[in-house]
Parts: C-alpha cells; structure tokens; sequence
C-alpha cells in the first residue's frame, strides 16, 4: 500500500504508481504523455444520444468503494453511472445499480484519471463526459489520462511532451479548486 502523502506528491511531481505484470508497484512518467484537453473534449454524436435519453444517473463519490473494487484499489473521487432502467444495453446490471465509472486524484486544478469500468455498454464512456462537465464547470485546467488509449482519442486525447506535461502541471496544481 501506498503512503497517500507520497501518492499525492508523486502527481504533484508528475509520476504515478502502475503495477507491472509481477505485481510490482513502480514509479512512471511517460514521454510522451497523455491528457483530455478540457476545452477540446469531443462526445461522439451516438453518445451524445445516449447523453440526452438519461440512461444513466450520475453520482460523484457515492459508492466510491465498488468503484475501487471495479477498477483498483487506491484512495481518489469516483464519478458512477447507476442504470436508470431506460433501454441501455446491459450485461449484468439492472434499473438502480452501479452499470460503471471511474476514478482519479484531484489537485489543484489537475485531475489525474486512474481507471475506468463499465458493466453496461457506453456507461464508463458517460461516466467520463460528465466528469469533463464536472471540470469544466470547476475551472480545472487538467484532465491527465497518463496513456493514450484507442478509446480515449476518440474524445480528443493527445499525447504532449514529458516538458510540456510538467509546465501545464505546475500551473494546474496551484489553482485553488476543489473536486466538489
């Protein structure tokens, strides 16, 4: 287990914890580097459907532990999207239940995404618009994703420098904002 002063100070440094395929937990800092560019975040036009049907309900920090245990175990915030009950494709969740969601660590003005999971089609995809809404809304200036992933490009994640990574996160942590 990870000191959570020595995890926050790793994301203040621009590192981050990751097991290795032996367990191992080791230090990394990418180059280059993942993020979600808040003000160019893109929603797919079928998820922007998706959006508008209110298939999922969204809590921020509610059920923070089957989140945990869905994606891994490390103190953060979790954003979920609980089924509503409204035709959402389903592969074991039903109306009221945790269908998926995601975690990170907030600082400052940065946010540093962990994992995501879904038990119902597109709900982690959800999960993650509205955490960009919740951002947005609160002035973050940094959305982290660490790797740039097949799916997270296709909301317009980039890959920066390790330099330009560490500039955007030293502005981003001295922001004075709060996740909620």
């Amino acid at each position: 287990m990870i000191d959570p002063k020595l995890l926050l100070q790793g994301y203040r440094l621009g590192v981050f914890p990751m097991a290795t395929e032996d367990g191992a937990i080791e230090w990394f800092s990418p180059d280059p580097r993942a993020i979600l560019p808040l003000e160019d975040f893109h929603v797919p036009h079928a998820l922007r459907r998706l959006l508008r049907r209110k298939v999922f309900e969204i809590k921020i920090n509610n059920l923070f532990s089957e989140v945990i245990k869905a994606c891994a175990r490390r103190d953060a915030h979790s954003v979920e999207a609980w089924s509503t009950g409204k035709s959402a494709r389903r592969t074991d969740s039903s109306r009221g239940e945790l269908a998926g969601g995601l975690y990170g660590v907030a600082i400052g003005g940065a946010f540093f995404g962990e994992s995501m999971f879904h038990r119902v089609t597109d709900a982690s995809k959800i999960a993650l618009v509205v955490l960009v809404e919740h951002l947005r809304a609160r002035k973050f200036a940094l959305l982290d994703t660490q790797w740039l992933t097949p799916h997270l490009q296709q909301f317009g994640g980039v890959e920066i420098s390790r330099n330009h990574y560490l500039g955007l996160l030293r502005r981003a942590i001295e922001l004075p904002r709060k996740f909620v």
